[in-house]
């Protein structure tokens, strides 16, 4: 999973994931000696380098549509990945094209970032520091559970590379591991499963949910409320790279003793097509632009139509 170019929308800290090395060994015959197959913690492993040393590459970028339903409705948006930040424009509510007005007002949003230099480096910063919580998620995986396998599945559309065999993971929490921080404290209260592209050796798919209430600062700064859900997708999108398909969260807790919180969240993404490595902020919003007046120009299913995986 491109976990950079994804910490905006994983940038809740109350992100999941998964690994660890233990399990079981069973022994196979070859040539009449017993071999180990690899264990299904290292698999997950060597899955989650190939992830970070992902998140660090920066030549690949996309255009995009995301559809997100949450408790009031939805939101579709067009966004671009850029040098300098993701740019992003509403193009429908409800899976309703938005009106002329309204594109003019995100066109003016977007406009005052390109003329103003110190708001697009704070948006920038967010987004980096979004994507270090999401990145430290991430890497703690290989130490933050036990794993066990639970047998193998085909690819689906939005899950994994066509044509692959996903091998499924249950985990567990790992009762040797201490998190570092209060960002992977929520992994202590987790258990799930995930798959893991047996030809990319990639993360295809995780699910997870909290059996138990997860506290932060002893409960004084807050908690997470047993039953919480966390499920991400994510697939080879069509030219090699691996992008974030699909997002959904379910969550509510509270933050220092009084502030109620709750997440619920179902994002779809979609017709992904690279765009120049070196697209700067200010070209990006130009091309967000010209594909918005493109589908004001060829009808309303345009900007309302979502692929969702299933």
């Amino acid at each position: 999973m491109s976990w950079q170019r994804r910490g905006r929308r994983l940038g809740l800290s109350v992100v999941i994931l998964v690994c660890c090395l233990a399990i079981t060994p069973v022994f196979a015959l070859n040539g009449g000696q017993s071999v180990a197959p690899e264990a299904p913690g290292e698999r997950v492993r060597r899955a989650v380098a190939n992830e970070v040393a992902d998140a660090h590459n920066s030549s690949v970028k996309h255009l995009f549509r995301s559809r997100k339903q949450g408790p009031h409705g939805s939101q579709t948006k067009l966004y671009v990945q850029t040098t300098e930040a993701m740019a992003g424009m509403l193009i429908a509510v409800d899976d309703k094209p938005v009106s002329p007005q309204q594109i003019e007002g995100e066109t003016a949003r977007l406009e005052h970032l390109i003329n103003d230099p110190d708001d697009l480096r704070k948006k920038q910063k967010q987004e980096l520091e979004d994507t270090e919580r999401t990145l430290r998620i991430v890497k703690a995986l290989p130490d933050a559970f036990v794993y066990e396998y639970d047998g193998e599945e085909p690819s689906q559309p939005g899950v994994g590379k066509a044509g692959d065999q996903l091998v499924r993971l249950k985990f567990r929490p790992n009762p040797h591991y201490s998190p570092p921080s209060r960002v992977e404290q929520v992994l202590t209260g987790m258990e799930g499963s995930l798959l893991i592209d047996k030809g990319a050796l990639r993360l295809a798919k995780i699910e997870a949910r909290l059996f138990r209430d997860v506290t932060f600062g002893w409960g004084i700064l807050g908690h997470l409320d047993r039953g919480g859900t966390f499920t991400v997708w994510q697939a080879d999108v069509g030219d090699g790279s691996w992008e974030l398909t699909h997002l959904q969260l379910s969550m509510t807790g509270k933050v220092m003793l009084v502030k109620n919180i709750s997440f619920k969240l179902d994002e779809v993404l979609s017709d992904f097509r690279r765009v120049p490595s070196d697209l700067t902020f200010a070209k990006g919003v130009e091309l967000l632009k010209t594909e918005v007046a493109r589908m004001q120009n060829t009808g309303p299913d345009n900007a309302s139509a979502s692929r969702k995986p299933q």
